[in-house]
Protein backbone atom coordinates (compact mmCIF):
# COMPACT_ATOMS: atom_id res chain seq x y z
CA UNK A 1 0.00 0.00 0.00
CA UNK A 2 1.40 2.72 -0.82
CA UNK A 3 0.41 6.56 0.47
CA UNK A 4 0.60 10.04 -1.79
CA UNK A 5 1.86 13.09 -0.36
CA UNK A 6 0.33 16.19 -1.73
CA UNK A 7 2.65 19.08 -1.16
CA UNK A 8 1.31 22.40 -1.82
CA UNK A 9 3.32 25.15 -3.25
CA UNK A 10 3.49 28.52 -1.50
CA UNK A 11 1.34 31.17 -4.31
CA UNK A 12 4.29 33.55 -5.33
CA UNK A 13 4.11 37.12 -3.51
CA UNK A 14 5.11 40.06 -5.46
CA UNK A 15 8.60 41.00 -4.39
CA UNK A 16 8.95 45.03 -4.22
CA UNK A 17 12.59 44.96 -2.52
CA UNK A 18 13.66 42.39 -4.53
CA UNK A 19 12.53 44.59 -8.16
CA UNK A 20 14.02 47.35 -7.20
CA UNK A 21 16.96 46.62 -4.54
CA UNK A 22 18.22 43.10 -5.35
CA UNK A 23 19.56 43.61 -8.92
CA UNK A 24 22.62 42.30 -9.96
CA UNK A 25 25.62 45.34 -9.48
CA UNK A 26 26.65 46.49 -12.79
CA UNK A 27 30.13 48.62 -12.68
CA UNK A 28 30.60 52.08 -13.29
CA UNK A 29 30.93 53.68 -17.13
CA UNK A 30 33.91 55.00 -17.48
CA UNK A 31 34.94 58.33 -17.01
CA UNK A 32 35.92 59.58 -20.10
CA UNK A 33 32.90 57.96 -21.69
CA UNK A 34 30.33 59.33 -19.19
CA UNK A 35 32.22 63.13 -19.39
CA UNK A 36 31.64 62.41 -23.51
CA UNK A 37 27.57 61.50 -23.03
CA UNK A 38 26.94 64.22 -20.85
CA UNK A 39 28.89 66.92 -23.27
CA UNK A 40 26.77 65.07 -25.83
CA UNK A 41 23.53 65.82 -24.12
CA UNK A 42 24.20 69.26 -22.85
CA UNK A 43 25.02 70.01 -26.59
CA UNK A 44 21.32 68.57 -27.36
CA UNK A 45 20.30 70.50 -24.95
CA UNK A 46 20.72 73.69 -26.00
CA UNK A 47 20.07 72.85 -29.54
CA UNK A 48 16.90 71.17 -29.38
CA UNK A 49 16.09 73.49 -26.32
CA UNK A 50 17.57 76.60 -26.85
CA UNK A 51 18.48 76.42 -22.82
CA UNK A 52 21.20 74.22 -21.17
CA UNK A 53 21.33 72.17 -18.29
CA UNK A 54 19.91 73.05 -14.30
CA UNK A 55 18.96 71.95 -11.43
CA UNK A 56 18.84 74.21 -8.64
CA UNK A 57 16.58 76.38 -10.52
CA UNK A 58 13.84 73.54 -10.68
CA UNK A 59 14.18 73.28 -6.88
CA UNK A 60 14.15 76.55 -6.37
CA UNK A 61 10.83 76.72 -8.70
CA UNK A 62 8.99 73.72 -7.13
CA UNK A 63 10.04 75.46 -3.55
CA UNK A 64 8.12 78.48 -4.94
CA UNK A 65 5.27 76.54 -5.69
CA UNK A 66 5.06 74.97 -2.36
CA UNK A 67 5.49 78.96 -0.33
CA UNK A 68 2.78 80.41 -2.87
CA UNK A 69 0.20 77.50 -2.19
CA UNK A 70 0.90 78.41 1.95
CA UNK A 71 1.36 81.94 1.98
CA UNK A 72 0.28 83.70 -1.42
CA UNK A 73 0.88 87.03 0.25
CA UNK A 74 4.43 86.89 1.06
CA UNK A 75 4.93 85.83 -2.54
CA UNK A 76 3.01 88.38 -4.03
CA UNK A 77 5.19 91.06 -1.73
CA UNK A 78 8.41 89.90 -2.54
CA UNK A 79 10.24 91.25 -5.76
CA UNK A 80 12.06 88.18 -5.88
CA UNK A 81 9.56 85.48 -5.47
CA UNK A 82 6.67 87.75 -7.65
CA UNK A 83 8.30 87.31 -10.76
CA UNK A 84 8.12 83.58 -10.00
CA UNK A 85 4.70 82.97 -8.61
CA UNK A 86 3.05 86.55 -8.32
CA UNK A 87 -1.08 87.08 -9.07
CA UNK A 88 -1.86 84.13 -11.12
CA UNK A 89 1.57 82.92 -12.87
CA UNK A 90 2.33 79.29 -11.74
CA UNK A 91 5.87 79.09 -11.13
CA UNK A 92 6.06 75.07 -12.36
CA UNK A 93 5.50 76.86 -15.89
CA UNK A 94 8.97 76.49 -16.93
CA UNK A 95 11.13 74.51 -19.14
CA UNK A 96 13.73 74.11 -15.65
CA UNK A 97 11.18 72.53 -14.16
CA UNK A 98 10.84 69.97 -16.22
CA UNK A 99 14.48 69.31 -16.45
CA UNK A 100 15.26 68.86 -13.19
CA UNK A 101 11.82 66.19 -12.66
CA UNK A 102 13.36 64.72 -15.43
CA UNK A 103 17.01 64.25 -13.75
CA UNK A 104 15.45 62.59 -10.66
CA UNK A 105 13.45 60.00 -13.00
CA UNK A 106 16.57 59.35 -15.35
CA UNK A 107 18.74 59.21 -11.80
CA UNK A 108 16.41 56.94 -10.18
CA UNK A 109 15.85 54.37 -13.15
CA UNK A 110 20.03 54.41 -14.33
CA UNK A 111 20.57 53.62 -10.35
CA UNK A 112 17.70 50.78 -10.46
CA UNK A 113 18.80 49.56 -13.75
CA UNK A 114 22.87 49.35 -12.84
CA UNK A 115 21.53 48.15 -9.55
CA UNK A 116 22.38 50.66 -6.92
CA UNK A 117 19.65 51.41 -5.52
CA UNK A 118 19.29 51.47 -1.59
CA UNK A 119 18.97 53.43 1.15
CA UNK A 120 21.97 54.10 3.13
CA UNK A 121 24.28 56.99 4.65
CA UNK A 122 27.50 57.22 3.66
CA UNK A 123 29.55 58.75 6.44
CA UNK A 124 33.01 58.76 8.12
CA UNK A 125 33.64 56.34 11.30
CA UNK A 126 33.55 59.24 13.64
CA UNK A 127 29.98 60.91 13.37
CA UNK A 128 26.90 59.58 13.68
CA UNK A 129 24.08 59.31 11.32
CA UNK A 130 22.31 62.22 12.42
CA UNK A 131 25.82 64.59 12.37
CA UNK A 132 26.43 63.28 9.00
CA UNK A 133 22.49 64.43 7.99
CA UNK A 134 22.96 67.49 9.78
CA UNK A 135 26.02 68.61 7.96
CA UNK A 136 24.43 67.69 4.33
CA UNK A 137 21.61 69.67 5.69
CA UNK A 138 23.86 73.03 6.12
CA UNK A 139 25.60 72.09 3.53
CA UNK A 140 22.72 71.69 1.16
CA UNK A 141 21.39 74.72 2.83
CA UNK A 142 24.40 76.90 1.89
CA UNK A 143 25.19 75.35 -1.30
CA UNK A 144 21.63 76.20 -2.49
CA UNK A 145 21.49 79.77 -1.03
CA UNK A 146 24.87 80.42 -2.88
CA UNK A 147 23.51 79.23 -5.92
CA UNK A 148 20.17 81.39 -6.30
CA UNK A 149 22.66 84.60 -5.54
CA UNK A 150 24.72 83.23 -8.20
CA UNK A 151 21.49 82.66 -10.36
CA UNK A 152 22.98 79.12 -11.02
CA UNK A 153 24.62 76.22 -9.16
CA UNK A 154 27.68 73.74 -10.63
CA UNK A 155 24.78 72.27 -13.81
CA UNK A 156 23.07 75.65 -14.29
CA UNK A 157 26.49 77.95 -14.35
CA UNK A 158 29.47 75.86 -14.19
CA UNK A 159 28.10 73.11 -16.79
CA UNK A 160 26.19 75.56 -19.31
CA UNK A 161 27.90 78.61 -18.62
CA UNK A 162 31.01 77.01 -18.85
CA UNK A 163 30.03 75.66 -22.21
CA UNK A 164 29.22 78.76 -23.47
CA UNK A 165 32.80 80.60 -22.28
CA UNK A 166 30.82 82.51 -19.99
CA UNK A 167 33.11 84.58 -17.57
CA UNK A 168 31.24 84.93 -14.63
CA UNK A 169 30.19 81.16 -14.73
CA UNK A 170 34.18 80.20 -14.72
CA UNK A 171 34.32 82.59 -11.53
CA UNK A 172 31.87 80.60 -10.18
CA UNK A 173 32.53 77.67 -10.84
CA UNK A 174 36.47 77.89 -9.59
CA UNK A 175 34.91 79.94 -6.23
CA UNK A 176 32.64 76.75 -5.49
CA UNK A 177 36.09 74.21 -6.08
CA UNK A 178 38.37 76.84 -4.23
CA UNK A 179 35.58 76.89 -1.30
CA UNK A 180 35.20 73.28 -1.22
CA UNK A 181 38.78 72.40 -1.00
CA UNK A 182 39.67 75.00 1.38
CA UNK A 183 36.65 73.95 4.06
CA UNK A 184 37.54 70.23 3.38
CA UNK A 185 40.81 70.52 5.15
CA UNK A 186 38.73 71.35 8.24
CA UNK A 187 36.21 68.63 8.15
CA UNK A 188 38.17 66.18 6.89
CA UNK A 189 38.62 63.89 10.26
CA UNK A 190 34.73 63.57 9.88
CA UNK A 191 35.66 61.31 6.84
CA UNK A 192 38.90 59.80 7.87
Amino acid sequence: MSTVTQIKSKPRRFNWRAIFFERPTKPYVHPYLGGTLLGIVLFLAFFITGNGLGSSGGVNRIVVFIEDLVAPEHVDRTAYLLKMAGGGVNPLDDWIVFVTVGAVIGGFLSGWWHGRLKIETNKGPRITVRQRWALAFIGGAIMGYGARLARGCTSGQALSGGATLSAGSWALMFAIFGGAYALAYFLRKVWN
